[in-house]
């Protein structure tokens, strides 16, 4: 090899010069082929322990098993030794069993004698090597110990052996929920004494992010925390302790999640990733169990990349198979996928996201040779040693890989040699029988030598052919594939056949099946089961089975079932099966297990007391009896004690001789059988007991265990010792290694106790000591473990009383099977007085009822169910319980007719009433006797009577009702035994009232039959405090007329909507002027009606209350407005009405109106006004308006800042006003225009007034008029005066009066105009 690797050194370095490619080749070649085979050594490899052999310490006579996990590739041999001699199992029969479960290898010796102790080894081997492992084994006897003489071993006490207590049982969480698994360990683990792992249909578990273990000295769990379809199987908890490994086991069935839409299939599942390469992936999975009612019609498949959270749809038609190719992948990049179901009714939930997986080129590796010299690592590549190829060869060995109902996959492989350059291909594809070829892989890039062909036409033949592609050309086409027929959609598998049920127990059905015959590619099985009568097909496996046996947990106890199967393939679900026979749900006959806890109960010179407790399984079948077999020690041969069986467990065996010890064991029988002997019980000595103490008790028993306390019953002691026992004490333990704690101080003198309290799930095992004048004896043999927890579905007992008036107690059991008897006791004991009682049974049901019930039936009644693991319950009937009881069944035996409803009276229209009673249901047969008045009373038109039996109806519907119906209206109702009388008594007020009632009822009804009021008239104020009186009709026509009238006086104001039937009438400010009677009448040929309203006295008051009410909530607040004559402090409001009355305050002093502060209003406001205000004129001011008992409050505060600011506003008001009055103003009398003629005087004269007096000043167009003969201004002291004796053209303008003193000025404007006579004159 060394020689070799030179040469491919030396063939490195003068690669690039001319040299024969072709040895070359052959050489890698060569060497490329050792380098496969190395790398399939390496995955091989030796044998190796996963888990090592324990050394084990035990009690002779017990069974003991070695275990250890071994692995290796090709699976390794073991061979197992003692003491270096190979153990055949055929020497020594039934002395050794050897085991291979899944690599977990176990040697059982059942057994145990001290001659078994020894080091025993385990020998794995295979071709790659062997792998040894040790552990040594003491027995120890009972009395000191005895190991064998080839090695010296510690004889110290064994530790307690580890077992599973309260395993899991079968579960069925729902697909998207979680699930824990859990189970209990007999006694803590400790660092040597055991080791816990999961497995799942045979796998082992691991922790992740699904799946979490978590393992305690106490317990160990499984947590899946997000169930999948994928999930369903058989789990397994492995316990290896130093005696062996222990198992328990239990079936987890996965339901289906609710739809995404209804009806739509479930989730498909088992999504894998196939044939992975640069840009491709053959996506399979198995199809759902589930098609919601219309089959599926195929698949959709979603794709992401690992990191994103988009999903992106591969394929637009539905994939019939549950094979997919994904095209156009991203080399180097990592993807999952999921699938979903689609039918008819929609699409499915996705289902559980594959494994991620990365499309990469799976064959460049092949193309790598590492070389490994002294001179260090030669990487050598293929494509370096093929030399320039330039353009490239065809590819070889073209296939079709799948075909689909919308793709052929293909595969081929490289061309040899492929060339240095990257190479892609070109896939065609031709109608067989046609020459002309097309392109298959039009627009698409494929990299990789496997491609998927869609866009086929079904039912055509085709054929495909590939060609390489590199830079420097196109190869030729490979050879064509084999022609294949498109469109033609795989066929479903055949279905199963020959299904067939069997009894497995109490809630589980095995089935049994034959498969389809020819069936490539069966995945499996799915289970379907239906009670008969229903109709209702359920699923009972979400993951196929692949063997033709399951079994189908979760059914009802004692129903009958039908069972069908369908097959599964990648095509799809085959048909239903044939149904099977009827099976009814019960436990199977089997033989029963082995008796135990053999006990010594006395002892005389030549005779004993034996004593055993009941087999554990099977629950259903009864016992029929035992065989005892004995042998002396020192001879050592059993024989039989008995020839027929013993139907007690308790028996007394004489003609023993004094002083031997002997040993015992039992078998027990059945109607399957006799089944395997108990364990060998230890060596009781045959001598005279004479010990004062008593012996021990025995058969020690819990029933009725629910979470917190359990009864607990057991046998008195056969050897009393030298007086009669006197009572017993009580002890319990949690675990078989723990303390013993004591129940009962005192002691209970019964045989039995009920324990309380207890931990909700804790494991106790009990046992109990007799007591005499002596003292205690030995205590009995601890019971068996018992975990305080109620069984699910556990039902108590109840009592009654049934329709024929017995008083009975009732059990119900959901688990009672065909042999199960319901076992009744009175106080622990037999009932002593049958003759009192009567036990019915039907189905799950028993009664027990009382005959003539007393107070000799008083006590604790307990009921127990053989076959049923113990089900059981009692109840204590107490004096109390039994008189309501006896109460019940007297009106049970003498019935009354219950009344639902006593009579009630009703008014119907017209004025009609109907007087009813309801009584409950009653049978077709009831009678009804009704009187009135101490007259029978019958149907008649008047007074029409029904009577409904279904629900108890009694009713009379009077027509017309009157005087005459006054009186007592009696029902007498009989029902079989049943009987009632019921009264009604309509007279004095209750009558009246009534009649009253029906004659409006009757008025009502004539007044419409025409036109009427809806709405009577009535008032409202709105928020503007306007009165507005409304009133709305109905059942109007075109011809009907609305009017309104006041105190007799038509009104025309209001408004009349026929549309809405609403008419209106606004007033905007009511006065005693509106006061009256208001009246509206509506009518038409039909007749009319009258609605009136009296708006006079209260109701004036009150609407004016009500306006008030408004107007003042609209009051605003206080404000204050300074003015010459000094301050005005005022509130605005909507509406002012002298019925509010108003109240003003200053610093909470009332004020008066007076001369220099006035109070005022107006419809509008309020104001206080102050005149020559002063310094007492601060404060705080309050407006109180009073409506009725409602005062609207407005307060302001007129502090010192303020008021100075007011007074100095006061001040200017004050000084503008007197200037404002001693002006110079222009009082009257000057014209805006004159017209004069020519030759004419003008004359204008006016007043003027001011303090002082003003200056005068004439302007014509804004200049100064000068006095002169023609014209002329007089001023005589208030008079002014301004004349033209003969006014010309030139004097036509604008002439302006200006007066002015200190105190301001005001001008007038007069437009003269002057024309010629005979012209007409114009206004300028």
């Amino acid at each position: 090899m060394k020689k070799v690797d030179e040469i491919y050194y030396k063939a490195r370095k003068i690669l690039l010069a001319p040299s024969d490619h072709k040895a070359i080749r052959g050489k890698v070649e060569k060497r490329m082929a050792e380098e496969k085979k190395h790398r399939e050594d390496l995955d091989a490899h030796g044998p190796e322990f996963v888990v090592l052999l324990r050394p084990h310490t035990v009690w002779e006579k017990m069974n003991v098993t070695m275990s250890c996990i071994v692995q290796g590739a090709p699976s390794p041999t073991v061979t197992w030794f003692k003491d270096g001699i190979p153990i055949k199992p055929p020497d020594a029969p039934g002395k050794y069993t050897i085991e291979n479960k899944i690599g977990l290898q176990t040697l059982e010796i059942s057994r145990c004698s001290p001659l078994d102790s020894g080091r025993y080894s385990a020998l794995a081997s295979n071709t790659h090597g062997e792998a040894w492992s040790y552990a040594t084994i003491l027995v120890n006897k009972y009395q000191g110990s005895d190991a064998g003489d080839s090695i010296c071993l510690d004889s110290a006490r064994p530790e307690p052996d580890v077992d599973i207590l309260d395993g899991f049982a079968v579960s069925f969480p729902k697909e998207g929920g979680s699930l824990t698994l859990s189970c209990c360990f007999s006694t803590p683990l400790n660092g040597q004494s055991g080791e816990v792992i999961w497995l799942h249909d045979g796998a082992l578990l691991k922790e992740s992010p699904l799946v979490k273990i978590a393992t305690s000295a106490h317990d160990t769990r499984l947590t899946l925390t997000h169930v999948y379809k994928e999930d369903e199987g058989l789990y397994t908890v492995c316990l290896f302790t130093p005696t062996g490994c222990k198992e328990h086991s239990g079936y987890v069935f996965v339901r289906d999640a609710a739809a995404a839409e209804p009806g739509a299939a479930g989730s498909p599942l088992d999504v894998e990733c196939r044939d992975v390469d640069r840009d491709y992936v053959l996506v399979a999975w198995k199809p759902p169990s589930a098609d919601g009612g219309s089959a599926v019609i195929g698949y959709l498949i979603d794709r992401r990349e690992v990191g994103t959270e988009e999903w992106v749809q591969c394929n637009h038609i539905p994939e019939k198979t549950c094979k997919f190719p994904a095209l156009g992948l991203c080399e180097n990049h990592t993807y999952q996928f999921r699938v979903r179901a689609v039918n008819a009714a929609g699409i499915s939930r996705a289902s559980r996201v594959s494994e991620p997986v990365t499309v990469t080129d799976r064959t460049a590796a092949s193309r790598i040779m590492r070389i490994w010299t002294d001179r260090g690592e030669i990487v050598v590549t293929k494509d370096e040693l093929e030399g320039d190829v330039r353009v490239p060869f065809p590819p070889t060995q073209l296939r079709v890989t799948e075909v689909g109902q919308t793709f052929a996959a293909l595969g081929w492989n490289e061309p040899d040699p492929r060339g240095r350059e990257p190479l892609t291909y070109c896939v065609e594809k031709s109608v067989v029988g046609s020459e002309s070829w097309q392109q298959a892989s039009m627009g698409i890039t494929v990299s990789c030598p496997r491609f998927a062909v869609t866009e086929l036409d079904k039912g055509k033949v085709y054929t495909f052919r590939v060609k390489s592609v590199n830079k420097y050309g196109i190869s030729q086409p490979s050879a064509p594939s084999q022609g294949i027929p498109f469109g033609q959609i795989p066929a479903a598998p055949c279905c199963p056949r020959n299904v067939v049920p069997v009894r497995d127990s109490r809630t589980s059905v095995e089935l049994l099946w034959e498969g389809p015959e020819d069936e490539n590619e069966l995945i499996g099985f799915y289970i379907y089961a239906c009670q008969v009568g229903t109709n209702n097909w359920e699923i009972c496996n979400n993951k196929p089975v692949n063997t033709n046996r399951f079994t189908v947990h979760g059914l009802s106890p004692r129903k009958e079932y039908v069972f069908r199967v369908k097959s599964v393939s990648p095509a799809g679900l085959s048909d239903y099966s044939v149904e099977s026979t009827p099976i009814i749900v019960d436990n199977s006959i089997s033989l029963p297990s082995a008796p135990y806890g053999l006990t010594l109960l006395s002892s005389g010179k030549r005779e004993m007391v034996i004593a055993w407790n009941k087999p554990k399984f099977p629950m259903g079948p009864d016992i029929l009896g035992y065989y005892l077999d004995c042998c002396d020690a020192a001879v050592a041969e059993w024989h039989e004690v008995n020839i027929k069986p013993i139907t007690a467990r308790v028996y007394k065996m004489g003609n023993l001789t004094e002083g031997r010890f002997y040993e015992f064991r039992v078998f027990a029988m059945n109607w399957a059988g006799v089944g395997p002997s108990s364990a060998v019980s230890d060596q009781f000595k045959c001598e005279q007991w004479t010990t004062p103490e008593p012996g021990p008790p025995f058969h020690l028993e819990c029933t009725e265990v629910r979470n917190s306390s359990l009864h607990l019953h057991w046998q008195p002691p056969i050897y009393t010792g030298k007086d009669e026992v006197t009572g017993y004490l009580l002890e319990l333990c949690e675990t078989e290694g723990g303390e013993w704690r004591a129940i009962n101080e005192k002691p209970t003198p019964s045989t039995h106790l009920r324990v309380s309290p207890l931990d909700e799930g804790k494991t106790y095992i009990f046992r109990v000591c007799a007591l005499n004048s002596a003292g205690a004896g030995v205590p009995s043999l601890p019971s068996d473990p018992v975990c305080a927890l109620t069984r699910p579905g556990t039902t108590e007992m109840g009592t009654g009383v049934d329709e024929d008036g017995n008083v009975f107690l009732v059990f119900q059991c959901p688990e009672v099977t065909d042999t199960s008897e319901f076992i009744w006791s009175k106080d622990e004991q037999d009932i002593a007085t049958p003759e009192r009682v009567r036990v019915e049974t039907a189905g799950d049901v028993c009664k027990l009822i009382l005959v003539d019930p007393g107070d000799a039936d008083l006590g604790m009644y307990s009921v127990q169910v053989t076959g049923t693991d113990g089900l059981s319950s009692s109840h204590t009937l107490t004096n109390e319980e039994l008189q309501k009881l006896k109460e019940l069944s007297h009106r049970k035996k003498h019935p009354v007719i219950g009344v639902k409803s006593d009579w009630a009276v009703e008014l119907l229209d017209k004025g009609s009433v109907r007087l009813w009673l309801q009584v409950e249901s009653l049978s077709p047969a009831a009678h009804l006797q009704l009187i009135f008045n101490q007259k029978e009373l019958s149907s008649n038109p008047t007074h029409r009577i029904n009577f409904d039996r279904a629900s108890g109806l009694v009713e009379i519907i009077i027509q017309n009702f009157t005087e005459a119906d006054q009186g007592s209206y009696t029902a007498q109702l009989q029902d079989g035994k049943a009987t009632g009388q019921f009264t009604l008594v309509l007279i004095n007020d209750k009558f009246r009232a009534l009649l009253s009632e029906c004659d409006f009822q009757r008025n009502e009804w004539r007044r419409k039959q025409g036109p009427y009021f809806e709405k009577y008239l009535s008032w409202v104020v709105t928020d503007d405090c306007e009165t507005l009186l409304t009133c709305k009709v109905t059942n109007t026509r075109c011809q009907t007329q609305v009017t309104w009238s006041k105190d007799g006086q038509p009104l025309t104001q209001p408004t009349y909507d026929p549309n809405t039937g609403t008419s209106a009438l606004v007033i905007p400010q009511i006065t005693k002027i509106d006061e009256g009677v208001y009246k509206v009448v509506v009518s038409d040929e039909r007749g009319e009606d009258t609605s009136v309203l009296k708006i006079l006295d209260q109701v004036f008051d009150d609407i004016l209350r009500e306006i008030c009410t408004i107007a003042g909530s609209t009051a605003s607040d206080l404000k204050m407005q300074p003015t010459a004559e000094g301050i005005k402090i005022y509130s605005s409001l909507k509406y002012n009405m002298d019925y509010m009355k108003k109240s003003w305050a200053l610093n909470n002093k009332t004020l008066e109106s007076q001369d220099r502060r006035r109070i005022g209003s107006d419809n509008h406001e309020v104001w206080l006004q102050i005149f020559n205000p002063t310094e007492a004129d601060k404060g705080k001011y309050t407006l109180e308006m009073f409506v009725g008992k409602l005062t609207h409050k407005r307060e302001l505060n007129l502090s010192q800042k303020v008021f100075d600011e007011v007074i100095a506003e006061y001040q200017r008001l004050k000084q503008a006003a007197f200037a404002e009055k001693n002006r110079a103003k222009v009082a009257k009398g000057l014209p805006d225009v004159v017209n004069v003629i020519e030759n004419k005087a003008l004359y204008l004269s006016c007043t003027v007034s001011g303090d002082p007096s003003p200056e005068v000043c004439w302007l014509k167009n804004d200049k100064e008029v000068a006095a002169s003969d023609n014209c002329q201004v007089t001023v005589d002291k208030t008079s002014v005066t301004f004349s033209i004796q003969k006014v010309t053209s030139q004097d036509s303008g604008r002439y302006t009066l200006l007066v002015k003193n200190k105190h301001g000025s005001e001008s007038a404007v007069i437009t003269v105009g002057v024309y010629k006579c005979g012209e007409e004159a114009t206004n300028q």
